[in-house]
C-alpha cells in the first residue's frame, strides 16, 4: 500500500500576512508545497491530502488539480473550529482552528493508510521524503511513528525568531522527549538561544529539531482524537490554546503506547515564516533549479 502525504495548509498565515501557501516561488510559479509534492511522488507516495479551510477548496483545486492529474491522487480535508468538539461550548473569542494535531484529526475517514505530515510553507528537501517513505513502507506499524529531524542551525530565519520542537533521543535513535521552544534566534554574539518565562537559554546548533515532518502508522488519527478530548477539557475556554502534533507524540512516548524514531536528515530547510523571508526562499529555489536538482517547470 502506497503511503499518503498530508499537507497542513489551513493556517491563517497571521505572521506572514497573506496566503503564503499558494504564493509562487519557482521559475514557473510553483509554490513551496509543489516541490514537496514533487519529491513525495518521486519517493513513491500515492496520494496527497490537503488540509484546508473549506472556503479555500475552489482556490486549491484550481491551483493544483490540473497540475497533479495523473501524477498523484488528490483529496481535501477541512479543518473547522467546531469539528470534533462534541457538545462542548466554544468561546466566542475562538477564531482559528485548534492546531496541527486537530488538523490531522480532521483527516479521519479520509486517510486510512500510513501517512506523512508536512507544513505547506516549508521546503524539506528530497532526502526527507525518501526517508519517510522508506520508514512507512518497511518499519512502521500501527503505533510506530517517526520524526524527520533537522539540524537546528539549518532551520533559522534571519528575519525573526522561530519555534522548534527540540528532540532528545536514546542510543537507538528513539524519541525520549520533545520540547517546543519558542522565540529561537541567533543573538548578536552568533549564539543560538531561546526565550521562555525564565529568560534566555543557549541551545546547541547541532540540536535535532522537528519541523512538523512526521511519518505515522494508521492509528495516529485515533490517538489525536483521544487526546483532543483531554485537551478540550482543559483549554476550550482559552482562545489561543493549540493542540499541536508534538503534544500527541509526547503523550505516546510518555505513556509508552508507541515508539517514535527520530530519523536525521542533513537537508537544508527553508520556509516563509515572515514576509521578509520570501526573497531568500525564491533565491534558494532558483539555485536548486540552476544546479539541476529540479526542472524549470515541475509539471511541464
Amino acid at each position: 500500500m502506497q503511503p499518503t502525504l498530508v499537507v497542513l495548509a489551513a493556517g491563517m498565515a497571521s505572521r506572514y500576512g497573506s496566503m503564503k501557501q499558494v504564493q509562487g516561488f519557482g521559475p514557473s510559479g510553483e509554490t513551496i508545497m509543489e516541490y514537496s509534492i514533487y519529491d513525495a511522488i518521486h519517493a513513491g507516495f500515492g496520494k496527497v491530502v490537503f488540509i484546508i479551510r473549506e472556503e479555500f477548496q475552489d482556490m486549491f483545486a484550481k491551483t493544483f488539480a490540473a497540475k497533479l492529474e495523473g501524477k498523484i491522487k488528490v483529496e481535501f480535508a477541512f479543518q473547522e473550529v467546531q469539528k470534533f468538539v462534541g457538545n462542548r461550548q466554544i468561546s466566542a473569542e475562538r477564531k482559528k482552528p485548534w492546531g496541527t494535531a486537530h488538523a490531522v484529526l480532521c483527516c479521519k475517514g479520509i486517510v486510512n493508510e500510513p501517512f506523512a505530515v508536512i507544513n505547506a510553507d516549508d521546503f524539506y528537501g528530497k532526502d526527507g521524503f525518501v526517508k519517510a517513505y522508506n520508514f512507512l513502507q518497511s518499519e512502521s506499524a500501527d503505533n510506530d511513528y517517526a520524526i524527520i529531524g533537522y539540524e537546528l542551525k539549518k532551520t533559522l530565519s534571519d528575519n525573526g525568531s522561530v519555534s522548534r520542537g527540540v528532540c532528545k533521543v536514546d542510543e537507538d535513535g528513539n524519541l525520549i522527549d520533545i520540547n517546543e521552544r519558542t522565540k529561537i534566534y541567533r543573538n548578536e554574539k552568533g549564539i543560538i538561544t531561546y526565550e521562555d518565562e525564565e529568560g534566555l537559554h543557549e541551545v546547541s546548533e547541532d540540536a535535532t529539531v522537528s519541523m512538523n515532518f512526521f511519518a505515522f502508522g494508521t492509528d495516529f488519527i485515533s490517538q489525536c482524537e483521544k487526546y483532543f478530548g483531554e485537551f478540550l477539557d482543559k483549554e476550550i475556554n482559552n482562545p489561543k490554546g493549540e493542540f499541536f502534533i508534538p503534544i500527541v507524540v509526547d503523550k505516546v512516548v510518555k505513556n509508552k503506547t508507541g515508539k517514535v524514531k527520530v530519523i536525521p536528515t542533513s537537508s537544508q530547510w527553508f520556509g516563509v515564516t515572515y514576509k521578509e523571508d520570501a526573497p531568500e526562499v525564491k533565491a534558494s529555489v532558483d539555485k536548486l533549479v540552476a544546479d539541476g536538482e529540479y526542472p524549470v517547470s515541475l509539471w511541464g
